[in-house]
């Protein structure tokens, strides 16, 4: 699997072949670097931890991922993840050349915060007459189960907190790759707002 860190840019739309606008999101892609590699032997699995967006004042890391830095001799970065990916050492560097156009890729981060919103807005509820007097407009309505069993079932659709919580959109088609910028086009819209830190992974 190959995978990259990445910050999204915000969304546009480009021309492709027959002058047919294509609505893109502009990712700001690696460069990554390897800060550890897990071997089987050792850890049980296999896999790379590396880092993207580097942290400019060293005062802000704790010591632990200090120590941890330092080891792998690169600069301290902002976000970490590991990704099913062999063949690699500590050092080296991940770059949006790794994806091509028209690879298929799946992409995870955090989707934008609503607040504390009603049932319509947060579960799609109808909601009842908007007039009339009928004084039930955007409420929930009776949640009551009864004599049985006497309180209210788990996992009812209830007002609450929305949004900001961490969603991946599967099936995203690379439209373009800008090795040059560290930028990765892909069609349609991924979660979060603009400057949310996302995952790319390649699809098979």
């Amino acid at each position: 699997m190959i995978g990259i860190l990445g910050r999204k840019l915000g969304m546009t739309h480009i021309f492709i072949e027959g002058g047919v606008a294509v609505p893109v999101t502009v990712i700001e892609a690696g460069p990554c670097s390897v800060i550890q590699v897990k071997t089987r032997e050792k850890d049980g699995y296999e896999a790379v931890k590396v880092g993207f967006s580097e942290i400019r004042k060293e005062k802000k890391v704790n010591k632990p991922m200090s120590g941890v830095f330092k080891k792998a001799g690169v600069r301290p970065y902002r976000l970490i993840k590991e990704f099913k990916m062999g063949e690699l050492k500590v050092g080296d560097i991940v770059t949006v050349g790794a994806f091509a156009k028209g690879d298929t890729v799946k992409v995870s981060g955090v989707s934008k915060g609503k607040g504390f919103q009603g049932v319509m807005k947060r579960h799609n509820f109808k909601g009842g007459p908007g007039s009339h007097g009928s004084m039930f407009n955007r409420a929930p309505g009776s949640i009551g189960a009864s004599s049985f069993p006497s309180r209210v079932w788990k996992n009812k659709g209830l007002p609450g907190h929305m949004g900001s919580e961490e969603v991946t959109v599967s099936n995203l088609t690379v439209v373009d790759v800008r090795p040059d910028q560290n930028l990765l086009l892909v069609k349609g819209a991924v979660p979060g707002g603009a400057g949310t830190y996302l995952e790319i992974k390649k699809e098979d």
